[in-house]
């Protein structure tokens, strides 16, 4: 009465579940798109970028000097 999952074996006996390699299928191409996506937004928004990122250097620096004196503090 149970439903039986159907699988795909091969000549040398190795058994393929399709469900999982469609969804491994699935989040291949969904990953390859948001790689794609997440270039493209980089290159749209290059100039906003640098400026966050060079707003945000004395923080780094300040948590790194942070860190550092909790490390050495021990």
């Amino acid at each position: 009465m149970g439903q039986e999952e159907k699988k795909c074996c091969d000549a040398g006996g190795k058994c393929f579940d399709a469900k999982k390699t469609l969804s491994t299928l699935f989040k291949v191409i969904l990953g390859l798109v948001f790689l794609v996506l997440g270039g493209l937004a980089i290159l749209k928004f290059w100039v906003a970028l640098l400026l966050i990122v060079k707003g945000c250097i004395g923080l780094f620096l300040i948590l790194a000097g942070v860190i550092t004196l909790a490390i050495a503090k021990e």
